[in-house]
Parts: C-alpha cells; structure tokens; sequence
C-alpha cells in the first residue's frame, strides 16, 4: 500500500510539516500528525474561497495550500476509475 504524503504549513510558526493522508475527498482531506500511540488525526476543510484547507490540531492551526480544484485534479489523476460513470 502506498501512502500518500501532504505538506502543510503551521500558522503560527510558519513551520512545514509532512502528514500522511487518511483519506481525500474534494470537501475534505484527513490527516494524521505523529507516529504510533502519539499520533492525531485532522480534519482539513476547504477555505471560503476554496484556494485552501485549513484545519485545527491541538490549539494550533495548519494550512495545506492548494485549491479545491487542484486536489480533485490530484484525486482524477491518482485513480481514474473513480470519476468515470458507471453503467447499470
């Protein structure tokens, strides 16, 4: 299985931290910071202006600095059988 890596920014610190991907949808990406019994998972949701997800993670707010049509290009691209209609 191959997991998927995103990097968001620390708002606070300007710090940028690699996360792994739980799931990724275009109205929400799940991450978790962390390793093991220590790890939290996040929610990240699309900004009003779609142009990022933001998300909350023990006081501290992360940014991940991609728009809503960028990740659903990434999500078409990594597996294409997803948008194609199925037939019944």
């Amino acid at each position: 299985m191959i997991t998927e890596k995103i990097t968001v920014r620390v708002t606070e610190t300007g710090q940028m931290l690699d996360l792994v991907v739980l799931e990724k949808r275009a109205e929400r990406i799940q991450v978790v910071l962390g390793e093991g019994i220590h790890n939290v998972k996040c929610d990240l949701a699309p900004t009003r202006n779609g142009l990022a997800y933001v998300g909350t993670v023990m006081g501290r707010e992360i940014v991940y600095e991609r728009s809503r049509e960028q990740v659903q290009a990434d999500i078409d691209r990594l597996n294409p059988v997803m948008r194609k209609p199925q037939r019944r």
